[in-house]
């Protein structure tokens, strides 16, 4: 299972990528100014990376509970990534409101682009980081 270090360096590799990804391509789509987007973008990733670290803690802690690894292929990837992304969706939208000044209705839409672009985004990134940093566990169990 993976380790607090080991964790901290994939939430926060995982949101700095993230923002150097999202934050040009929301400033063109939305036609907004920078500043805006960016506080929004800013402003999610730091409560991601909060949600991150503990979603990830608390979903490898069930499988390892369960299943005595951490293993996950694609279909517990897609299912991981689901997850997630609701449970941020629940955290950002009143953010996003607030900051936006716009209903919560278009705030959850706005949101639902982004975990939308975050989904395919989570399962590339972990992918290549559990290929990046395997665990021994994974070697042993073939």
């Amino acid at each position: 299972m993976r380790n607090f270090r080991d964790r901290l360096r994939h939430a926060l590799s995982f949101e700095i990528l993230g923002l150097l990804l999202v934050t040009p391509l929301a400033i063109w789509l939305l036609d907004m100014p920078a500043a805006h987007v960016g506080v929004v973008t800013a402003g999610s990733a730091t409560l991601a990376v909060i949600w991150t670290w503990a979603y990830n803690w608390g979903f490898d802690l069930i499988l390892h509970h369960r299943r005595g690894d951490t293993r996950k292929g694609p279909g517990l990837r897609i299912l991981h990534a689901v997850l997630f992304e609701l449970g941020l969706l629940v955290v950002l939208a009143p953010f996003i409101a607030w900051w936006l000044d716009v209903s919560l209705t278009e705030a959850l839409l706005l949101d639902l682009g982004f975990a939308l672009f975050y989904m395919v985004y989570a399962w590339a990134f972990n992918w290549g980081y559990d290929r990046l940093f395997p665990l021994p566990e994974w070697a042993e169990g073939g």
